[in-house]
């Protein structure tokens, strides 16, 4: 069993040691939580599980605490993809909501299984998802003051190896912040959350560069076919050079190998293979 998360990129990590300090314990416990939670479920299970602990915790933009878009709203990601069956499911700029990643798990089970807009919140209304409003006053004042882009490149992710040799990844973001609304991130397609029977990944960074690397499928593919995941990784994320893309990957094969990796600084992540590793 193994078990990989993010929190996204942050700049503030290299300036502020309270945030940073505050960010590696957050993602030490909820990575600790998930690898208990998966000891007795599956990796879809707990994918969904752990990517709600980080949609539940305000230092991260995604779920509660995420990026307010141009016109005031927020609108919010989410994927689930379940290496074993390969099927892949999601919500894309569903507003109003508390956990878009739980609401893609229920997805996960039927026919048309990625929904965006108001298709997606009526289908969580429908199913038991109450109003939820993930707005946060350090958001809004920060929405207010419209600051830099620089730290606002923020999603979350899971990848998860279960007892059964199975994988699963998980992926949920608030957006980029005062995006044009209908702006679709990488979150919840394939190019930024995949997985099969040989290989998961999660991505964060600008949707747009991921998008155009097709960063997840193409390094899943590549492992398929036989490559390490690092090599995997690298080769793909060199490929986005030629425009200077910016993303962050975590990943696990289906032999074991955890590995996670970034075009520019600062990927935040925690894993835990035997014990709890957090970003530094």
């Amino acid at each position: 069993m193994k078990l990989i998360i993010h929190g996204g990129f942050f700049s503030e990590s290299q300036t502020n040691q309270e945030v940073k300090k505050a960010k590696q314990d957050a993602l030490s416990e909820i990575v600790k939580l998930g690898y208990k939670h998966l000891e007795n479920h599956t990796a879809v299970e707990t994918a969904v599980y752990t990517v709600a602990l980080l949609e539940d915790n305000e230092l991260f933009n995604a779920g509660t605490g995420s990026q307010i878009q141009s016109d005031g709203k927020i609108r919010l990601s989410a994927s689930l993809m379940d290496g074993k069956t390969m099927r892949f499911s999601g919500v894309i700029n569903v507003e109003d909501v508390k956990n878009p990643i739980c609401i893609a798990e229920k997805l996960l089970h039927y026919d048309d299984r990625v929904l965006s807009g108001k298709g997606a919140k009526d289908f969580a209304r429908e199913n038991g998802f109450e109003h939820y409003n993930p707005e946060t006053p350090q958001r809004r004042n920060e929405y207010d003051k419209k600051l830099s882009d620089s730290i606002r490149l923020g999603t979350v992710g899971c990848v998860a190896l279960d007892v059964f040799g199975h994988i699963a990844a998980a992926t949920s973001t608030g957006g980029k912040g005062f995006e044009i609304p209908g702006r679709v991130s990488d979150s919840a397609t394939t190019a930024g959350n995949y997985a099969n029977a040989s290989a998961g990944v999660s991505c964060t960074g600008v949707g747009e560069d991921i998008v155009s690397g097709a960063v997840a499928s193409t390094i899943v593919a590549r492992v398929t076919d036989g490559m390490p995941l690092a090599l995997a990784t690298e080769r793909t994320l060199n490929e986005l050079k030629p425009f200077d893309g910016f993303a962050g990957i975590i990943g696990i094969s289906a032999t074991g190998e955890i590995y996670h990796a970034d075009t520019h600084p600062y990927l935040v992540w925690a894993l835990y293979d035997e014990a709890v590793e957090v970003f530094g």
